[in-house]
């Protein structure tokens, strides 16, 4: 008989670098696919981590290697204090996502740091991990890998949203689960307060503060990623070459730019929703606690916003990526070709064993 419970740890590193996420979470195949989340807690970054993996995108293939090496020995470090924090035993895997630093899917190109094979010896437990390679060289997109779980833990809502370094929702349509990236969101907000060094824009004070300023507003919303048709996903490299010169070729009014760029991102999440109060639609991630973003998004849809607990907003995406590494481990789906374009559903990843 298939094991139907599983307790696993879940790892997530996102592109607005505040830090590694870790969920000790219970994931039973039981009559329905459910979830408890037991442990969480966020190991941040120091500042040091911060600027390494912001430069990482300009690293030759050696330096690269090295970081990646560096890296996967730092999140070992991080993944085991999590262990003997909490006396944790009795795990079926590490399920750990790495940190995204190459995302060029049109080039057949995704790297995630932090998926060595010596990871598992490290930690001396058994690891699924790089997660994104196997569909992108499907012809997919490698993103977003979520809304499997959208899928499976989260049904009750027509349109899972979530607010990380970049926006991206997923829902069903026509028996299908789309989902896709929608606009960047804290790769850009927390770019702008690392200038006054500040992380984040705590509640969306100094947005609130801020200055509208149109002309921008128009240049931000005409970007051609916005007129694409799904699947499409976004990284850092059109963060970097889009974005950030247009905003600082127009303005360097920081509260002024926070203001506009938080309007900008209300604007394009509103755009993919159906404007009707009977749909639900949760949303999670680090931008949730912007309360200006969210009253922003509320005067431009009547869609039923639902902000969850503060550990499934900040855990949900950790949680997420332990249901795809058990997926793998049973040999079953958790990449849907509907959401990234590959050309087959695929259970993804790699296990490794200590």
């Amino acid at each position: 008989m298939k094991k139907t419970d599983y307790r696993l740890i879940g790892v997530m590193s996102g592109t607005s670098l505040d830090g590694i996420d870790l969920v000790l979470t219970e994931i039973s195949f039981l009559n329905k696919t459910s979830f408890k989340i037991i442990i969480s807690e966020t190991f941040p970054y120091s500042r040091e981590w911060q600027k390494k993996l912001e430069a990482a995108i300009n690293l030759e293939a050696a330096e690269l290697n090295k970081l990646d090496n560096d890296y996967t020995l730092y999140l070992a470090e991080v993944i085991k204090r999590f262990i003997q924090k909490y006396d944790i035993d009795l795990i079926d895997a590490v399920c750990s996502h790495g940190h995204t630093v190459k995302h060029r899917p049109d080039q057949g190109v995704t790297f995630q740091i932090g998926n060595r094979p010596n990871l598992a010896k490290l930690i001396d437990a058994p690891v699924v991990c790089d997660f994104r390679v196997q569909d992108v060289e499907l012809g997919g997109q490698g993103a977003p890998l979520v809304p499997i779980g959208d899928r499976l833990l989260f049904n009750e809502y027509k349109y899972c949203i979530n607010l990380g370094g970049f926006a991206n929702v997923s829902l069903e349509h026509d028996s299908q689960r789309i989902a896709y990236d929608i606009c960047p969101v804290n790769t850009v907000l927390n770019f702008f307060m690392r200038k006054l060094q500040k992380d984040y824009d705590e509640d969306g004070k100094l947005a609130r503060a801020g200055e509208l300023d149109e002309e921008l507003l128009q240049k931000l919303d005409s970007l051609n990623f916005y007129k694409k048709d799904p699947p499409k996903s976004l990284g850092i490299e059109w963060v970097n070459c889009e974005i950030i010169p247009l905003i600082e070729r127009t303005t360097h009014e920081i509260p002024n730019i926070l203001r506009t760029f938080t309007v900008h991102v209300a604007r394009q999440i509103a755009k993919c929703l159906d404007n009707d109060p009977e749909s639900k639609v949760l949303l999670t991630g680090g931008g949730t606690f912007n309360s200006f973003l969210i009253e922003e998004l509320r005067s431009l849809s009547k869609c039923d916003f639902i902000v969850p607990d503060k550990e499934l907003i900040d855990f949900k995406e950790a949680l997420i990526f332990a249901l795809l590494g058990v997926l793998k481990l049973r040999g079953e789906v958790n990449v849907l070709h509907s959401v990234t374009g590959a050309k087959i559903d695929h259970s993804s990843g790699r296990i490794y064993m200590p």
